[in-house]
Order: structure tokens, then C-alpha cells, then sequence
């Protein structure tokens, strides 16, 4: 395990832009307001790394691995991202516009305030993770796995959640109403729930 007491290597303002980046390994390193616009970072390793305020502007990020990492108020737009796994990380208040995310694997992740809005990711593994507050608008979840998700507050304006599994999933009134749930599979309380959002008396 980590040791707390190591402080991380903190990189600040630095330009990345077109760097080749290919499979390094990252530790403990800090980078705050960088940019990695259109830089090859295919394979990447990191590890117990954070990213704040960083750039990744049609970065390469394909195959990269990152674990216990965070990317705190990122933004990245049209990167490509097919074959990342993030695990145990953080990507709180990150934005993700016209990404290639397929396939992404994401677990233990926390993507509280996330804009994932219009993404594309059908049948995407997301169980478990907490989405509070995200906004995943217009966004293609259809045959998702989102069970025990946590989508309290998230927007979920035209979202499609075709067939997905919801059980044991948390979502409010607004989303519920929201989002594009036809098919999806909920638990009991959950399609109480969407029958009182639509304004239905449930009796026994």
C-alpha cells in the first residue's frame, strides 16, 4: 500500500501537447493544469496519481491502466479511450465530450459530477459506482449494467436506459422520469417509485 506520508512528485502548468507518452509508468505523481492535448498515451500505467484541471484534448489514451488515481475537473474532449480501465479512482467533476469510450472498463470508481452527456456506451459494465449528480444527457446506456449504481441528483434527460439492469440502483423522481427506461430491469421499490414519478396511486 501507498505510504501517506510520501508526498507526490507534483508537476504544475506544464505543456504536453504532441508528447509521446507511450507505456510509461507513473507513481505518485501530481500534475495540475497540464496539457496532454494530442499526446500518445497509449499503455500508460498509473498509479496513485492525481490530474487537476488537466487538458486531454484528442489524447491517446487507449489500453491505459490507472488505479487508485484521480482526475479531479478534467476535461477530456475527443480523446480516445477504448480499452482504459480505471479502477479503485476518482474522476470527480471530470468532463468527457465525443469520446471514444469503447470498450472502457470502470470499477470502484467514484464519477460523482461527471459529464458523460450524449456518450456512447451500451452495455457498459457500471455497477456499483456512485454517479451522483452526473450529467449523463442524451446519453447511450442502453443494455447497461447499472445495478446498485448510485444516480441520486444525476441528469438523466433523454438518456437512454433501454433494457438495462437498474436493481438495487438509486435514482430520484426527476430521473425516473427523465431517462428512457423501457424495458429496463428494476426491483420493487424502484417501480414503485417510477409509478408514483408518473404520477400513479399505488394501491394494494
Amino acid at each position: 500500500m501507498d505510504n501517506p506520508e510520501i508526498e507526490l512528485e507534483q508537476v504544475v502548468g506544464e505543456d504536453y501537447t504532441d508528447a509521446v507518452l507511450y507505456e510509461q509508468v507513473w507513481e505518485r505523481k501530481s500534475f495540475v493544469g497540464c496539457d496532454f492535448s494530442e499526446a500518445d498515451m497509449r499503455g500508460l500505467v498509473t498509479r496513485g496519481c492525481t490530474f487537476t484541471d488537466c487538458k486531454f484534448t484528442r489524447t491517446d489514451l487507449g489500453d491505459s491502466r490507472h488505479t487508485t488515481s484521480a482526475f479531479r475537473s478534467c476535461r477530456f474532449d475527443r480523446a480516445v479511450l477504448g480499452g482504459a480501465v480505471f479502477a479503485s479512482c476518482s474522476l470527480l467533476g471530470s468532463m468527457f465530450v465525443d469520446c471514444s469510450m469503447r470498450p472502457i472498463t470502470i470499477t470502484e470508481t467514484d464519477l460523482t459530477l461527471v459529464s458523460l452527456s450524449g456518450a456512447v456506451l451500451p452495455k457498459a459494465s457500471l455497477a456499483g459506482l456512485r454517479m451522483r449528480e452526473a450529467n449523463l444527457e442524451s446519453a447511450n446506456l442502453t443494455g447497461a449494467d447499472l445495478r446498485g449504481a448510485d444516480l441520486s441528483g444525476a441528469r438523466l434527460t433523454g438518456t437512454k436506459l433501454v433494457d438495462a439492469d437498474l436493481r438495487g440502483a438509486r435514482l430520484d423522481a426527476n430521473g425516473l422520469v427523465q431517462g428512457v427506461l423501457r424495458g429496463a430491469k428494476v426491483d420493487l421499490d424502484t417501480a414503485v417509485a417510477f409509478a408514483a414519478a408518473h404520477g400513479l396511486l399505488v394501491q394494494s
